[in-house]
């Protein structure tokens, strides 16, 4: 049974569903980030999936990468699967901007994460919603995504 990691659980905001994967935001105002969960369980790397997972999961990195570049206008899209923090496979969706606090480093270990007031996180969330509105079921908060909790 899948279970989310208990550290993304913590750092994220669950934002909705598809059939394969959560889609998360991370709570930090400083960057548009978004991290996309397989609901698989005890897989940690890509090749670990299904080949139609592979590819399913290929078709929403990219729906979500092309969705956030539209609405975010940043200068870089960065994608990536470390997980040598959580390693449960999670995908990371980075709008990065020339200005921003770690250009043209990483985003991880830059500095202290800033959360989003309610009122930020739902204007982010609605710049994406309509565009990815028929690959992801979006809810308010956790509701109705049942529970996807896991303690490692």
């Amino acid at each position: 049974m899948f279970k989310l990691h208990s550290r993304l659980k913590e750092d994220c905001h669950i934002l909705g569903q598809s059939e394969l994967s959560l889609l998360l935001l991370m709570n930090d105002l400083r960057y548009p980030w978004f991290i996309m969960v397989p609901k698989r369980p005890d897989i940690k790397e890509i090749f670990q999936l299904s080949g139609e997972d592979q590819l399913q999961l290929a078709r929403e990195s990219a729906n979500l990468a092309f969705a956030l570049s539209t609405a975010f206008k940043g200068d870089k899209i960065n994608i990536a699967s470390l997980g040598n923090v959580v390693s449960q496979l999670h995908i990371h969706h980075i709008v990065r901007f020339k200005n921003d606090p770690a250009w043209p480093g990483p985003v991880w270990g830059h500095s202290k994460a800033i959360p989003y007031a309610d009122e930020a996180r739902e204007m982010i969330t609605g710049k994406i919603k309509a565009q990815l509105k028929k690959d992801f079921n979006f809810c308010r908060g956790a509701a109705g995504l049942g529970d996807h909790s896991e303690n490692e």
